[in-house]
């Protein structure tokens, strides 16, 4: 009756969920965000790569696909400022609803992507596991998305800067003087920088102390790395030791979250106020 899905820049790959991929490509090749993607390839081939690289988000036909034929969907997608994975889930969702009255589709703009995508999700498995009827759990998942967060930490920001997503001068001095670029997704959906520690047990200090600025207080968490298990758990660890009981889950990033994040990037989603 219920289906929940997202588009896989949630880094979603547990199977209980279902995903609709984006794809990162260059004029040579083409990786699909699915269970077959292989990060270290996709890393190591762009590393080698002078060309141009760039990513493409599911069609309407896509998401249509994933619906099947519930009764009740549900769909998560990446902040509709980066990506047109919102709108393509829309139309998917117009049609759908146009062809069967009966059923009905609802599409979060999660305004974020990765564990925040994913920590979405899970809250709409709880619903539909407590019995909730479909109108209030269109109304309950808006108030707890509220409520969720999503901070970065990259070591480089090529890919960002080639897709206009930041300035190449802020990239030049980061790799120039090993620091590290903190920021969040804001509340309309936009990459918002925060700070720039140097080093990366500099970064994971600083990583907790925002999310505790940002309203964390021992909630859920989810880290997805790309390449960077080492620093993942180390930062797991640090939050542990300030915050005992909290539920922290680490997975590795997608293709999407691994072409924008980069060897050693780190994303954490986690519940604030």
């Amino acid at each position: 009756m219920y289906r929940i899905i997202a588009d896989s820049s949630s880094n979603i790959r547990d199977g209980k969920i279902i995903t609709v991929p984006l794809k990162v490509g260059t004029d040579e090749r083409e990786f699909i965000d699915n269970d077959s993607f292989d990060v270290h390839e996709m890393v190591g081939y762009l590393s080698a790569y002078k060309g141009r690289s760039g990513s493409s988000c599911p069609g309407t036909e896509d998401w249509l696909a994933a619906f099947g034929d519930a009764q009740y969907v549900f769909c998560i997608a990446i902040t509709s400022h980066l990506s047109g994975s919102y709108n393509s889930a829309r139309l998917a969702k117009d049609e759908y609803e146009s062809e069967h009255p009966e059923r009905k589709v609802y599409v979060i703009d999660s305004l974020s992507t990765g564990g925040e995508m994913e920590l979405i999700a899970e809250k709409l498995a709880e619903f539909i596991a407590d019995g909730m009827d479909f109108d209030t759990i269109c109304t309950e998942i808006e108030k707890y998305a509220e409520k969720t967060k999503l901070i970065f930490c990259l070591k480089s920001l090529n890919n960002l800067v080639n897709n206009g997503r930041v300035s190449g001068t802020a990239a030049k001095i980061s790799k120039l003087l090993n620091l590290r670029i903190i920021g969040r997704a804001s509340n309309v959906g936009e990459l918002e920088m925060h700070s720039k520690p140097r080093g990366d047990k500099n970064a994971i200090v600083e990583i907790l102390d925002y999310m505790k600025e940002m309203g964390y207080n021992g909630g859920k968490v989810i880290i997805s790395h790309c390449i960077a298990e080492a620093n993942a758990c180390a930062l797991s660890s640090y939050i542990k030791s300030q915050f005992a009981d909290a539920s922290i889950k680490i997975n590795e990033c997608g293709a999407l979250c691994s072409f924008y994040a980069e060897e050693g990037g780190i994303l954490v989603g986690f519940e604030g106020n």
